[in-house]
């Protein structure tokens, strides 16, 4: 019985039941939002709807989010690429330092980053300045999965393209971009649909996508509808995206030319090119963490609102701790559950336990606090204003980014550990409990240390959904600077940077050993 289980192929035949349901309820919590867009879009009427979309200022808006997506992401995956191959295919001095510091630009949040740059200018408080500053901080995101992909591409092809006399530029292109495509595919789609979400560093920078407007819809109008039907024009804008990345994804090629273990490439000689790329390096770091951290070093010592709101320090460095801690350990358990399914697992429900956290990733947060409050005050009032409620929007938020650290550890686990466990008179949910859950554990651990960083810098949906009372660090630093009170803000933002430190370490880490 047990050599039969081992010869069963990669996915269970065996439908587990307590896998289907479990996954059932963050994709229920993830169709929320859809639904809520749906019911606001239909009140408008097909005339009303269709007179909202074509209105010229929703046109500006496209064409504006369109821009900023697009440029974003291509300028991250320049610089992560860059970096990426720097560090892990050539012979750069340093390069197991640099190796740590490329990624570290993850723990200032975006809106710190502009909050910053837009204290020294207003010069910079526009699209191009928008697109520098969070390519800069958004890079790491496609830095670390090809820098993991790189350590673990077969150099065999590399070495038959130079065989058929291909020059370096050729050979990179034909034989290890092609290689690299999957890791590059997965953080561009991170990058692009973290832009169409994107708030706190937009308003800041005084660029209107349809982000913005959605939030200007509805606390400067009260015109949920309206705000309703930009956020259909960004699920449509993500499934393109989804689409692309799961192709790339799908069609990818993990087989080496030699046997046995796979060998190091040799690092490439970069001769008179060492100094030029050192020099990119400290230009790059420079902009992506020496501006932050010396502005918050000025306005920690120097303007009018210098000393302004001490008191509230400890609360909001409670209220961060607690949101955020609470809301990566919830978000963890249902992420687990989805790729599972996706994994072992064909049909529709795999389908949309793998797709549709991805395409709900891309609505900005206070689309996902409007609907739901909506659902909570007509089916449970009673969860309003908890607790409760701001986990849920930090599921249906941040799902894709635990699914996506806890993928490559649960697509490593053979199937037939499963299997045998069964075989052995094991009950489906023992088996999980006892043999999957400690093989995935890593990919747990990166999972947590993820979404705590990522749900500490969280600001529209904590604005509207968090209880009375309750402040974070990310809350404390919008209500200041909206105030143009940058000295009072600056305590708040340095400590969000200290606490990310952690878990953009354990993160940074984990990716980059994926690839050994």
């Amino acid at each position: 019985m047990i050599a039969s289980a081992i010869r069963t192929g990669r996915r269970n035949p065996l439908r587990q039941s307590w896998m289907v349901w479990a996954a059932l309820i963050p994709v229920t919590l993830v169709v929320l939002p859809v639904i809520y867009i749906f019911i606001r879009t239909a009140q408008l009427g097909a005339h009303g709807a269709w007179a909202e979309l074509f209105r010229a200022r929703n046109l500006e808006l496209l064409l504006n989010t369109l821009i900023l997506a697009g440029g974003v992401t291509s300028l991250a995956v320049v610089f992560g690429l860059s970096v990426a191959w720097c560090v892990e295919r050539s012979n750069l001095p340093g390069r197991n330092w640099l190796r740590v510091v490329a990624g570290l630009p993850l723990v200032v949040p975006a809106f710190v980053a502009s909050y910053a740059w837009s204290s020294i200018d207003s010069m910079f408080q526009n699209m191009a300045g928008a697109i520098l500053i969070l390519a800069l901080a958004k890079y790491p995101l496609v830095y670390l999965p090809v820098a993991a992909s790189l350590r673990n591409t077969d150099p065999g092809f590399e070495d038959v393209s130079r065989s058929l006399g291909k020059g370096p530029w050729r050979t990179f292109f034909s034989a290890l971009l092609p290689q690299l495509i999957p890791a590059l595919g997965g953080g561009a789609l991170l990058v692009g649909t973290h832009m169409f979400a994107e708030f706190g560093a937009l308003a800041l920078l005084r660029v209107q996508t349809f982000t913005t407007a959605i939030f200007e819809s509805y606390e400067l109008q009260f015109n949920s509808s309206a705000a309703a039907m930009q956020s259909m024009v960004l699920i449509v804008l993500c499934i393109p995206l989804i689409r692309a990345e799961i192709r790339l994804r799908g069609g990818r090629n993990v087989a080496r030319v030699g046997k046995g273990s796979a060998r190091q490439a040799q690092p490439v000689q970069l001769g008179v090119w060492t100094i030029p790329v050192l020099l990119g390096f400290i230009v790059l770091f420079a902009l992506a963490l020496g501006v932050p951290f010396v502005m918050l070093g000025y306005w920690l010592l120097t303007g009018a609102s210098v000393g302004v709101g001490y008191e509230k320090i400890w609360p909001a460095i409670q209220g961060t701790l607690t949101l955020a801690g609470s809301g990566a350990l919830f978000t963890s358990l249902m992420a687990i559950p989805l790729v599972m399914l996706a994994v072992r697992q064909r049909g529709l429900l795999a389908r949309l336990a793998e797709r549709l956290p991805y395409i709900v990733h891309g609505l900005p947060g206070v689309v996902v606090a409007l609907a739901l409050v909506f659902l909570a005050i007509r089916v449970v009032p009673f969860a309003y204003q908890t607790i409760f409620v701001v986990l849920a929007a930090y599921a249906i938020l941040f799902l894709p980014l635990a699914q996506s650290s806890l993928r490559a550890s649960i697509e490593l686990l053979p199937n037939n550990l499963e299997n045998i466990g069964r075989s052995l008179g094991k009950r489906p949910f023992h088996v999980f409990v006892t043999v999957i859950l400690p093989n995935i554990a890593p990919g747990i651990g990166a999972a947590l240390a993820l979404m705590m960083l990522e749900m500490a810098r969280e600001l529209t949906a904590t604005l509207m959904l968090a209880p009375t009372g309750t402040t974070t660090l990310a809350t404390q630093v919008w209500s200041y600077t909206s105030d143009g009170e940058f000295a009072a803000a600056a305590p708040f933002a340095a400590l969000l940077v200290v606490i990310s430190i952690l878990p953009v370490w354990i993160f940074t880490q984990r990716m980059l050993r994926q690839g050994n």
